[in-house]
């Protein structure tokens, strides 16, 4: 059950994502050969032809091609594995005279088209955010307690203050709190934190006490919670949670070019799966309710995980098309086709052979 609702959750956001692609290139009289969800031969396919509504089983990429009923319209497709999905545009991969060609949309077209797949992701995760903090409350670095000989409670901060600052960093949500001190471990150096007490802030300086455990640095405070808000609060948070999630991945992406985190830590497909899995399994006693919003607190991050990777200037990804576009919109003509179809599968074959490495990666994982 719980890896059904992993690929339901993983699969509705690929969805949402080529449907960005769908609908944007449709404004744009872009035509689309074939939308698609998943991977690999076609389980189902759907179209409204010239001759009316069609429905065909395990049929190839063949079977459709130079069949005048089928014109130009769309077919929707459902494919055998559950991972990824295309929107498949006439002229898309090659060069194609026809009017309703990609290569022949207007280049703000063709940018915003590309573009709408990563930002409708962002998007989606707004309305997730909404649903979730609408149900919960925003998240707040809200002080629940204190370690024995806090420095925290020493200096006068009391249980229900919500911490807001950090330094020089601004805290809005409380993730933001665990990740700045991921990133800028503590050490035996005065830190200044600022918390807000019924309408008042506070703000003193604090020297982190060492855990002779383990050697490092803490405040001697425990963190987290949700706070109710108003429909303002509600649609700010629920903004700021998606912005919040991109700094996350960002800074991520940042440790593993400055290799601070390794490749065998990231997680693709099956370790999503995993995730989820263990996300379901860690709140079962909770209550259903509990269940769904941890869920969905994890569809936020990943649709969001997804627009940041998606954005990337590497060829075969959406950000390395855009890249090729502005180069286009700033030499007032493509690149030689040849030269960006070499772009675009040399790009291809190296993300190919990442999502195995990553794959082999996470099987792995489940073994450990």
């Amino acid at each position: 059950m719980n890896i059904l609702i992993a690929f339901l959750i993983f699969s509705g956001i690929v969805l949402f994502h080529e449907f960005g692609h769908f609908i944007v290139a449709k404004a744009n009289k872009i035509g689309v050969v074939e939308f698609s969800l998943g991977m690999g031969p076609r389980i189902i396919s759907y179209m409204n032809t010239k001759e009316g509504k069609k429905v065909t089983f395990f049929k190839p990429s063949q079977y459709f091609e130079g069949k005048e009923e089928y014109g130009d319209h769309t077919v929707y497709s459902w494919k055998l594995f559950p991972f990824g999905g295309s929107c498949m545009m006439v002229g898309e991969l090659e060069e194609d005279e026809a009017p309703n060609a990609f290569n022949n949309a207007s280049i703000g077209g063709r940018i915003a088209t590309i573009f709408a797949g990563p930002f409708f992701n962002f998007i989606l995760g707004f309305f997730l955010a909404m649903i979730l903090i609408g149900s919960s409350g925003y998240s707040a670095a809200l002080i629940q307690g204190f370690t024995e000989n806090s420095p925290m409670k020493q200096a006068g901060f009391q249980q229900g203050d919500v911490i807001q600052k950090i330094d020089h960093k601004k805290i809005v949500v409380d993730g933001e709190l665990s990740y700045y001190l991921m990133f800028h471990p503590l050490r035996d150096k005065e830190v200044t934190v600022s918390a807000s007490r019924q309408g008042q802030t506070i703000t003193k300086t604090i020297t982190p006490v060492k855990n002779e455990e383990d050697g490092k640095y803490y405040l001697g405070v425990t963190h987290g919670g949700r706070i109710k808000g108003n429909i303002g609060q509600t649609v700010f948070y629920s903004a700021y949670e998606v912005k919040y999630w991109i700094d996350v991945t960002l800074q991520s992406l940042k440790q593993m070019v400055t290799g601070k985190i390794s490749l065998k830590e990231v997680s693709g497909p099956v370790g999503i799966v995993k995730a989820v899995d263990t996300v379901m399994d860690e709140t079962k006693d909770e209550g259903i309710s509990i269940q769904l919003l941890s869920v969905l607190n994890m569809a936020i991050l990943l649709t969001a995980n997804l627009g940041v990777m998606n954005l990337l200037p590497i060829p075969a990804l959406d950000g390395g098309r855009l890249l090729l576009l502005f180069l286009e919109a700033i030499r007032k003509k493509p690149l030689p086709q040849k030269i960006e179809e070499g772009i675009n599968m040399g790009g291809f074959c190296a993300l190919m052979l990442l999502m195995v490495v990553i794959m082999v990666n996470d099987v792995i994982k489940l073994f450990h």
